[in-house]
C-alpha cells in the first residue's frame, strides 16, 4: 500500500504546484504528457505485459475525438453526454477490429494494427461530415458545475484521471485476470492448461487499451476545442509505443516518465533547432530519432526502475501480505478409491509418416500413482500432451471420469479436473513464486475484469493467495515465495509447477520429469508429497528417468518405445521384464 500511495501523493502535489506556479505554454504541454500517458499505459497492458504489439493507439484516440467533436458540433450534445458515446464507439470498434486481428501471430499481429491504423487516420481526413483535412472546430468549452475548466484546471482533472486509471490498472495486475494477462503474455500454451481463455484475454486487453486511448482522446477535443487529423496518423501511434519502451514496456509508472521524455523532447527540439540551425525544416525529426536511439541502448529496460525509487519493473506487481486467518478454497471431493478416473482407449498420434504413439492404451484409477516410463523418443511426452488436449489424438479414444475428452482442448480439459506440468519447465519469469502457484488456482476464482479493477474480489483473491502459500510451504518453497520465478533454480521451477498443478485442486494429476533437477533431499520430500497425495484419493500418472524414484513410489508401471507399450506391471514384474531389459540395454547381436 505505501508504495502506491507514496508516489501518488508526489504526484498529485507535484500537479498542483505546477498548476498554481507554471505559466499557460508550461501547464499546457503537463496537459499532453497526462493525456499522453493514459494511452501509453494502455500500450504497457496490451503490448509490454500483454505481448500484443499494437501501432494503431493514435486511431482509437482520434476515433474519441471525432465523436466528441461531431457530438458536441452536429447534435448539441454536452461534452460530457459525448464521453460515454467516445468511450462505447471506441470500445465497440475496438472489439470488431480486436475479434479478427488478436489471434494473428509473429508479424502478422503488427502489421494487422498496422493497415487498420493507416485506414482509420485516411478516414479522419477523407470521410464526409468530418470537416476532411480543415479539421472541426468551435468544440463548446468544458463546464464543470457552472466552472468553465481553463488551463490549470484541465491539468489537476487530466492528473487526477491518470492516477484513477493508474490505480485501475494497478488493481487489475495484483488480481486473478491480471495473473492471466501477465502468463499469456509469454506464453499461451500454459496458461490454457491451467484454464485460463487466452482468446478472451488478449481480446479484452486490447478493448481496453483502446478505452484508454479514447479516454485521451475525448479529453484531448475538450482541451484544444479544434480537431483534425494530423495528430492521430501513424506517426503517433509509433510515438506512443515509443512512450512504453522509454519508459520501461512493462512499468505502469514508466508509461507517465515515457509520455513525459517524448513530450518534451519533441517541444525543446522544436523550439531551440531552428534557431541553432539558422532556418526552418524538418531537422527535430532527425534529431528526435537519433536521441530515441541513443535513450533505448543507454536504458533498454526503460526508465521505469528509476522512477521514484520504489517502482519496479513491473509496475509495482508484487506478492501480497497474504492473512493467515483468511478463508482457504472450497476443496473439491476427491472420487473414491479406486474409481477409474483416466481411461485412455487404442490412442495413435500420427505427424505425417511418423508414429509418434500407436495403439497406446490404459487407465489410471483414484488414489494411485501409474508410472509411464521409456527410452527417450518413445513417445512419453506426445501421449501427455493428447491426454491434456494440447494436441487431439489421431485415433483411439479418452475419456475423464467418464466424460469423453479425446477432441476437447486444453483448457476444457482442465476445467474437467486434470492439472499438468511440463517436460521444460513453463513459469511466468516476471510473477513471484505466490503469484505463479495461484495462477494455477484461475479455473476455481469466479471474479471477473470489472471486479479485478475496483478490487471487488479482495475476499476471493486473499483465499487464493492463502492456499498458494500452503501448497508452496507443502512443496518445500515457503522461503521462496517472494522470489521472481526468473531466479530460480530449475529444481526449484519444478516444484513451483508442481504446486500450481495442485492449486487447481485437480482429479488427475499428469508429472512430467518432476524429479529432473532436484536434489536427493527435494526428492525424497516430493516423493512423499506424491505419496501423502496419493492417500487423499488424487490419482497421478508419472513421466520420470529417475529409475530409483519411480520404483519406490509407483504403483504400476506402463514401459514405452517407439510408441508403443511394451510392458505393464508392477515395478518388481517390470524390472525383470526381458523387453524392458532390451529397450533399456539393448540386446547381443
Amino acid at each position: 500500500m505505501i508504495r502506491r500511495v507514496v508516489p501518488a501523493a508526489i504526484l498529485a502535489a507535484a500537479t498542483l504546484a505546477a498548476a498554481c506556479l507554471l505559466s499557460d505554454y508550461y501547464v499546457y504541454v503537463l496537459t499532453l504528457v497526462f493525456l499522453a500517458a493514459m494511452v501509453t499505459l494502455g500500450l504497457v497492458l496490451l503490448s509490454g505485459i500483454g505481448g500484443l504489439t499494437s501501432f494503431g493507439q493514435a486511431a482509437f484516440v482520434g476515433v474519441a475525438a471525432y465523436v466528441a467533436a461531431v457530438g458536441a458540433t452536429r447534435f448539441g450534445l454536452s461534452p460530457w453526454l459525448t464521453l460515454p458515446l467516445a468511450l462505447g464507439i471506441t470500445g465497440l470498434l475496438a472489439l470488431l477490429l480486436g475479434a479478427v486481428t488478436v489471434n494473428l501471430s509473429g508479424h502478422y499481429l503488427p502489421l494487422g494494427t498496422l493497415a487498420w491504423g493507416l485506414a482509420m487516420a485516411n478516414g479522419f481526413g477523407t470521410v464526409p461530415g468530418l470537416g476532411r483535412y480543415d479539421g472541426i472546430g468551435n468544440l463548446p468549452p468544458l463546464n464543470l458545475l457552472g466552472w468553465v475548466v481553463t488551463g490549470p484546471g484541465f491539468l489537476l482533472c487530466a492528473g487526477l484521471m491518470f492516477l484513477i486509471v493508474l490505480t485501475l490498472a494497478q488493481n487489475l495486475l495484483d488480481s486473478r485476470e491480471g495473473r492471466a494477462l501477465r502468463a499469456t503474455g509469454t506464453d499461451r500454451l500454459m496458461p490454457e492448461c491451467m484454464g485460463v481463455n487466452t482468446a478472451r484475454v488478449r481480446l479484452v486487453m486490447f478493448v481496453l487499451a483502446a478505452v484508454l486511448a479514447a479516454f485521451a482522446g475525448w479529453a484531448y477535443a475538450q482541451l484544444q476545442r479544434f480537431v483534425s487529423p494530423s495528430p492521430f496518423g501513424i506517426d503517433s501511434g509509433l510515438e506512443y509505443l515509443f512512450m512504453a519502451i522509454i519508459g520501461g514496456s512493462v512499468s505502469l509508472w514508466g508509461a507517465l516518465g515515457g509520455a513525459a521524455v517524448i513530450i518534451w523532447a519533441k517541444e525543446l527540439l522544436r523550439l531551440w533547432l531552428p534557431a541553432l540551425v539558422g532556418r526552418a525544416g524538418d531537422f527535430d525529426l532527425v534529431v528526435f530519432s537519433g536521441l530515441m536511439i541513443l535513450l533505448m541502448q543507454s536504458s533498454p529496460a526503460g526508465l521505469g526502475r528509476r522512477m521514484l525509487g520504489v517502482v519496479k519493473a513491473g509496475g509495482g506487481i508484487g506478492p501480497k501480505a497474504v492473512p493467515t486467518a483468511r478463508p482457504s478454497l472450497q476443496r473439491d471431493r476427491q472420487p473414491g478409491p479406486g474409481t477409474p478416473v483416466l481411461q485412455v482407449v487404442a490412442v495413435e498420434k500420427r505427424f505425417g509418416g511418423l508414429v509418434a504413439n500407436h495403439d497406446v492404451s490404459l487407465e489410471a484409477a483414484s488414489g494411485e500413482i501409474l508410472a509411464v516410463i521409456g527410452p527417450n523418443g518413445a513417445g512419453k511426452s506426445t501421449l501427455f500432451n493428447m491426454l491434456s488436449g494440447v494436441t487431439p489424438p489421431t485415433a483411439g479414444r479418452i475419456s475423464l471420469l467418464g466424460t469423453d475428452i479425446t477432441r476437447r482442448g486444453a483448457r476444457a480439459i482442465a476445467g474437467l479436473g486434470l492439472g499438468r506440468t511440463f517436460q521444460h519447465a513453463k513459469l511466468t519469469p516476471d510473477m513471484t513464486v505466490l503469484e505463479n502457484i495461484a495462477l494455477g488456482a484461475y479455473r476455481l476464482g469466479r471474479s471477473g475484469l470489472f471486479a479485478c479493477l475496483v478490487r471487488a474480489d479482495r475476499r476471493e483473491d486473499h483465499a487464493t493467495l492463502s492456499e498458494a502459500r500452503r501448497l508452496a510451504a507443502l512443496c518445500g518453497l515457503g522461503d521462496q515465495v517472494a522470489l521472481r520465478a526468473a531466479s530460480l533454480p530449475l529444481g526449484s521451477r519444478r516444484l513451483v509447477e508442481v504446486a500450481r498443478a495442485l492449486a487447481g485442486q485437480p482429479k488427475l494429476l499428469l508429472l512430467d520429469e518432476p524429479a529432473a533437477g532436484l536434489r536427493a533431499p527435494e526428492k525424497a520430500q516430493l516423493a512423499a508429497l506424491l505419496a501423502d497425495l496419493r492417500a487423499t484419493g488424487l490419482a497421478i500418472l508419472l513421466v520420470e528417468h529417475d529409475m530409483e524414484f519411480v520404483m519406490g513410489l509407483a504403483d504400476r508401471i506402463v514401459v514405452m518405445n517407439f510408441g508403443e507399450i511394451i510392458a505393464r506391471g508392477s515395478p518388481a514384474a517390470v524390472q525383470t521384464d526381458p523387453s524392458v531389459i532390451a529397450a533399456y540395454l539393448g540386446v547381443p547381436a
